[in-house]
């Protein structure tokens, strides 16, 4: 048993060091533009971000809503969701939102040939409907590994993940004043927020965004795409 105990906890050891080796960390990916979480900036803009969709209903209501506050979404779609609503996924793109890359079948552990394969379904899938191609991809659950951003970056994307204080967990469904105040309470310039748009109910964070978006805009905010993100960092390191 003493031996046991002793292989298990160097295994344990191996493992945590291997993990940490393994993957390189936010200041690395960031110095090299391969992924990006928010960015520094004192001009009031943010990106605001949704996961898993496109839904008919819970989508199509955050679009009347973007389209309302003159607001630009990012999108991070899962190519079986946009086959299914292709209106959607075209509504997006000629309401000016961003459409990315959220894998096929939002499998959480996935082999990188199947990641590959999947980011080119997603992708041609995206194309064959509104004749873009997206370069944004954002991880199942945020995971990742070296290789997958490797994979990732090989293939032309830029991966995206979203500010650590903007989270607002509305997959949970929390309730619609603590995703608000989740949101209202840690905004400032550069931040991704993160909400989702499918995967399951979501009437929270619908009612959420009635109240974040126009009291975002009344505080000077503009809402802008990762790509608009992404660009303003770069010209402010110009």
């Amino acid at each position: 048993m003493i031996i046991t105990s002793v292989c298990i906890i160097f295994i344990s050891v191996f493992y945590v060091g291997f993990r940490t080796y393994a993957d390189k960390g936010r200041d690395y990916y960031e110095e090299t533009g391969q992924v990006v979480w928010d960015i520094n900036t004192e001009e009031k803009i943010v990106a605001l971000t949704f996961d898993d969709g496109p839904d008919k209903k819970y989508t199509a209501e955050i679009l009347d809503l973007l389209a309302k506050y003159e607001a630009k979404g990012t999108f991070f779609v899962i190519g079986a969701n946009a086959e299914k609503n292709p209106d959607l996924i075209l509504r997006q793109y000629e309401e000016g939102h961003e459409l990315a890359n959220h894998t096929f079948n939002h499998r959480f552990k996935i082999s990188i040939p199947n990641l590959e394969k999947e980011l080119k379904q997603t992708n041609d899938m995206i194309y064959g409907i509104t004749g873009f191609y997206p370069t944004l991809f954002r991880p199942v659950g945020g995971e990742y590994t070296d290789n997958m951003i490797n994979a990732a970056v090989k293939e032309g994307y830029t991966v995206v993940m979203w500010s650590w204080h903007q989270d607002t967990l509305d997959w949970k469904n929390p309730g619609t004043n603590r995703i608000v105040q989740k949101v209202l309470k840690g905004t400032k310039p550069g931040d991704v927020i993160l909400f989702h748009d499918g995967g399951g109910n979501r009437e929270q964070t619908v009612k959420a965004l009635e109240e974040i978006l126009p009291k975002l805009k009344n505080d000077g905010y503009e809402f802008v795409t990762i790509t608009e993100l992404i660009e303003k960092r770069n010209a402010d390191f110009q």
